[in-house]
This record gives structure tokens, sequence and C-alpha cells, in this order.
């Protein structure tokens, strides 16, 4: 019964989420108000509905009801309470009705926030949001149903594929999935509103951000899922699934730094609402690669191709509709302020560009195999040295960019005056450079350049902080209390350069890691790096589903035992395929990384072993990035600034 009421609500949901659509256009069009005024309680409707839904499904995965097929196909009695409750996201169609619940819940939060909204561009932005709602319940409903029966009820269910049984993806998901549908909802309401200015600015700013931390922090818990799951050592791959969360990070980066020009400058106006429509359209693209069947991948969904059509006609609604829509008013839309080449505009200009570049090259770099396939059958595969040659060459000069647009004053900036200023950060940048070359003894020489370019990033952020605390006489106490009291947004940038900075100096270090790969017998020893690591003994345990064969390695630093790793291979109760599961230990910011091939008879193991220097900082520095973005979404002086400024009709922020 409680699986009906989901499924029931399901399909009320899908009638709120019309209304929700269909009357606030309607109203913002004629311009009547009580029409508007239905965004509001459509919007919570259809967010309670959808959690009565999801809730139904969740309880079905958690009292093992395998009479739901979605449930038989994913899940399994013996499968802790976690991994039942994750199960749930963990397959296409509980997916697809996260990603729904999530579309409604960016729907509510505007409702709620309503106060601080002209009310017709909130009954735009909703009823747009509302339709992109609409056609994924459909979807579902129509292709993905997963409350679908399978009488009589099997006594037991098939199990999680064993790669996805791990906390990781308890994590992963759930944060990609909070995505930039709300940008595209608030650009396409602006242009259907007619009303785009540095207010729309302020407006959808926050919600951009909020979308670009929870994406970089899914991006990051992916990557190390996959580092570590997979057991092939490495962070990143260039898999088009990973490529499809890439690309609309890198367009929303590019979309958070034009905000915050059109919001001071009240410019980039059709640049930036361009990207709205990208970002999104960039995020159905990753959709439609997942979920369609075009790609093998450990991260694809599904591989039902008439899913992938419905998916690619909803792909082609709303990025058709959108950028028709935006050639049409984009011509109406006025010039914003003026700026010299020299400011922290222009720099945000160049940011944008490189950045709209890598994209493109990761665009294409993907989808050109998949294109050349279609077209004539031939079979390319497009891999790293692709991507390197193309990639490191624009996000070189991105990065140089950075603390030198940062330092740059609006309108009109002093590059002589900056160059000064960063004086002493360039100076520590190539001293790191330099002494890293030393201490390597050569080496790679592209590494220390990568060493110094993360140098400069955190050493040029740090040194704006200081600058801008700076006053001739002050000392240390009245600096720190200057510090202190600059706006968040500004420490919330510093500490995201930084983080990004730290994320380039792991990736740098990895050139300095070493690979091996033996088979070694109990007592025998190999060398990772600084330690040695030698083979104790290898057994069988059981775990809560599975039964693991573990090869115990202790890891020694000269003659003392530092650690201990336990690399192995599961086999799950429901499932014959056997996983691979890396043994690690963290040393300092580095990694000793097994992963086993095989065990023999005799009691010998066949090892790959890795020394990884450095690595952690890729995703401490990411997480850091994460922090910095959280930090500027607690700044209040722009929302003060905004209701200064605001124009009749907006609503004081926070009133």
């Amino acid at each position: 019964m409680i699986v009906e009421i989901g499924h029931y609500a399901l399909v009320l949901a899908l009638a709120a989420a019309l209304i929700q659509t269909a009357l606030p256009l309607w109203g913002v069009i004629s311009r009547d108000a009580a029409l508007m005024e239905t965004a509001k309680p459509a919007a919570l409707a259809g967010f309670l509905l959808v959690a009565m839904s999801y809730g139904a499904l969740t309880w079905a995965y958690v009292a093992s009801d395998f009479s739901v097929l979605n449930v038989y196909a994913n899940s399994h009695s013996q499968k802790p309470l976690v991994y039942r409750i994750s199960g749930v996201w963990a397959n296409h169609e509980g997916s697809m009705l996260l990603w729904v619940s999530i579309l409604v819940l960016f729907a509510a939060m505007v409702a709620l926030k309503g106060r601080e909204m002209p009310l017709r561009l909130q009954a735009a932005v909703l009823g747009v949001q509302g339709s992109i709602s609409a056609a994924f319940i459909f979807f579902v409903l129509l292709a993905s149903n997963p409350f679908e029966r399978l009488l009589p009820a099997p006594v037991e269910g098939r199990g999680l594929n064993p790669l996805l049984q791990d906390p990781g993806l308890a994590i992963h998901p759930p944060l990609l999935y909070v995505g930039f549908s709300i940008a595209f909802s608030f650009a396409v309401g602006a242009l259907i509103h007619g009303r785009i200015d540095a207010v729309w600015a302020r407006f959808v700013r926050p919600w951009t951000l909020l979308a670009w931390i929870f994406l970089t922090a899914g991006i990051a818990m992916g990557s190390y899922w996959a580092y570590y799951e997979l057991g092939w050592g490495g962070w990143w791959f260039w898999d088009p699934v990973e490529n499809a969360s890439l690309m609309p990070w890198l367009a929303g980066t590019a979309l958070l730094h034009s905000t915050l020009v059109m919001e001071k400058r009240d410019a980039l106006k059709v640049w930036t609402i361009l990207l709205s429509i990208l970002t999104f359209s960039l995020s159905l693209l990753g959709a439609f690669l997942v979920r369609s069947g075009v790609l093998t991948s450990v991260h694809a969904f599904a591989t039902d191709p008439a899913r992938g059509q419905v998916i690619l006609a909803i792909l082609i609604f709303f990025i058709g509709g959108g950028f028709a829509l935006f050639a049409w008013r984009a011509p109406l839309l006025k010039q914003g302020g003026l700026f010299a080449p020299i400011s922290r505009e222009g720099a945000l200009v160049v940011n944008n560009l490189l950045l709209a570049a890598i994209t493109a090259a990761v665009f294409i770099g993907t989808l050109y195999p998949l294109a050349l396939e279609a077209i004539d059958g031939s079979k390319i595969s497009v891999g790293p040295p692709f991507f390197e040659a193309t990639v490191i060459p624009l996000g070189v000069p991105l990065l140089l960019i950075v603390p030198v647009g940062t330092a740059l004053a609006w309108k009109r900036g002093d590059l002589y005056g900056v160059a000064q200023r960063l004086m002493v950060a360039a100076g520590l940048a190539l001293a790191a450079m330099i002494g890293v070359f030393a201490w390597t003894h050569g080496g790679p020489v592209a590494a220390p350049l990568g060493i110094g370019l993360g140098a400069w990033l955190i050493f040029g952020s740090i040194s704006e902080i200081l600058a801008r605390s700076h006053r001739t006489g002050a000392g240390p106490s009245l600096m720190l209390r200057r510090a202190l009291g600059l706006p968040l947004a500004a420490w919330g940038a510093a500490i995201a350069h930084i983080g990004v900075g730290v994320a380039v100096i792991g990736i740098s270090a990895t050139a300095w890691g070493t690979e091996k790969i033996a088979l070694v017998r109990p007592g025998e020893v190999l060398q990772a790096g600084p330690y040695t690591v030698r083979l104790e003994r290898s057994f069988v345990r059981n775990g809560p589903d599975f039964r693991e064969t573990v090869a115990t390695f202790s890891v020694l630093k000269g003659d003392e035992v530092v650690g201990r790793i336990e690399p192995g291979k599961r086999v799950f109760v429901a499932q014959t395929m056997p996983t691979s599961e890396a043994g690690l230990m963290t040393a300092g910011l580095g990694q000793v990384y097994a992963s086993i091939s095989e065990f023999e008879p005799d009691g010998s193991v066949g090892v790959r072993l890795y020394w990884k220097p450095l690595v952690t900082l890729i995703w401490i520095g990411s997480m850091i990035m994460a922090a910095g973005g959280a930090l500027s979404m607690f700044d209040r002086r722009a929302r003060v600034a905004a209701a200064v400024r605001a124009p009749h009709g907006a609503k004081p922020a926070g009133a």
C-alpha cells in the first residue's frame, strides 16, 4: 500500500508541476498577479508530494519489499542498512527520482525565499523550474517507473552492484544532482520577464554558488571513490562520464565569475545569460550520456536506447527552447557599465574565455568519438594524451591570471601597482619551483612548474588578503582586525583560490610516484618510495554480505613498522563477480597504495604497489575550494547593498 501511495503521489506531483508551469508563466505574460501567486503553493505542494514518493521508495528498500521490481533488481536482505538506503539512488530509476526530488527542492526554496524577490521574476523562475520538473516526472512515470510491481514476489533480491556498495556512493551522487537547473530557470525566467540587470545577478549568484559548491564536492568524492574502489591507482581517467560532470563544472565556474561582473558593473549581461543556459545544457547532456546507453562505463546507469530517446527529446526541448528565447531577447538587452581592459572585469573576461575554451576542448574530445561512430561506424578512442595536450596549455595561463585579476581594481586597474603587490608571492613561487627541481635532481620538468604554479595561487591569494588588511603604520593586531573585518566573500574567494593551488600541487606531485607489479611470497618485501612493504600472510574473512580474501602487508620505515594495509578481493552473497579492495595507508600527505591481482595456492600474492607523494592534496584542495564557496554563501554585505540599490518593485533582501 505504501508503494502505491508513493506512485500516486508522483502522479499528483506531475499535476502540481504542470500547474506550477502554466498558471504563473501565463500570469507573467498577462501581468496577472493572482496567477503569479499560484507559483508558490504549487511549488511547495510539488515538493511535499515528491518527498512522499521518495520516502515510499526508500521504505520499500529498507523493508526489502522484493515485490517492487526496482528493489528486487538492486537490493538484498543481507545488505547493511546504509547500503539499502543509498541503493535507492544507485540505479537508474531511483536516481531519476532523486533528481526530481532535487528539482522540486530548489523550487520550494525559491518559493520560501519569495519575499526577497519581485513577484514577477519569482513567478517566471518557478514556472520554468516547474516545466523542468514536469518533464522529468513524466519521464520517470513513462519510462523509468521505480514503483513497478513484480508478481509473484521473489523471496530474495539480486543485490546491488558490488562496485557501488561503498560509502563513497552514499555521498557522491546526491552531491552531483544539486545542479544548475535553477540558474537556467533564472535565466529563462528573466528573458520571459524582460528584466536583466545587476539586481537579477544578485539573486541568481547565491543559487549558482550553491550548485557549484555541491558539484565541486561531488566530483572530488567521485574521483576518490574511483581511486580506491577500482584498484587502478589513478584519480582521473578522462572517462566520458567523468567529463560529463566536469563540463558543467567548468561552465559553472565561468558563470560564477560572470555574475560577479554583472553584479558589480551591470556588464556582461548577454554572456551571463548564455552561460546560464549553456551550463544546464551541459548537465542535461551528461544525463543523456550516462543514461542512454551510448557509453560503456563503470559510471553509467542505464543501457536502454528507448530511455535515451526520451532524455534526448527533453534535452532538445530545453536546450533548443532556451537558446531560441535567448536569440529572440538578447538583442534587446542594454549595454551595461564600461570598463578598461586592464581591470578586474577585464581579467574576469579572460578567465571566462579560457574556461570556455577548456570546456570546448573537453566537449570535443568527449563527443567526437561518438559522433564519428554514429556517422560511419568508425571506433576511435580519445584518451588522456589529447585532453592533457589541450587542457594544460589553456589551464596554465588561466591559473597565472587568477592572483593578478583579484588584485586589480574594478573599472580601471593599475598593473604596475599590482605587480609590486605580488612581487613577494611571485618570488616565493619561483623559489618553490627551483627548490623542488633541485631537491628532486631534475626529474619531470613539468612537475616543478606545476608546484610553482600552485604556490603562486596560494601565496597570491594570501598576498591579496594581506594587502587589503594593510594600513601604513598599522601593527599586526590592527592588520588582523582589519583582515577579520573583510567581507566573507573576499575570504571565500581567497580560500577557494588557495584550494585550487593546493590541488594543483597534489596533481603535479603525482609525477614522482612509483609503481611496482610483482608476485610476492610471505616475508618478501617491496619498496614503495621511502617505505618498505612486507607481505605477512593472506587469509579469508566474512563480512556482513560478502566473503573476502585479504593480504596483510606491513609498512616499514627503516626497521620500524609504521602501519599495515590489507588489500583484497571480495565476492558478495548476491553477486558472483569479484571486486578488488585497495589497501591504503596515508603517510603525511602521501599514500602507500596496494591492489591485488591474484592469490596463488602456495600463499604468494600478485600485487600492484604504488607510492603516491602528496596525492591527498588533490582532494584536500577540492574540499578547500568547496569550503571557500560555502564561506561566500554567508556573506551579507552584497544583500545589504542590493537592498539599498534595488529599484522600485524589488523588495529589500532580508526584509
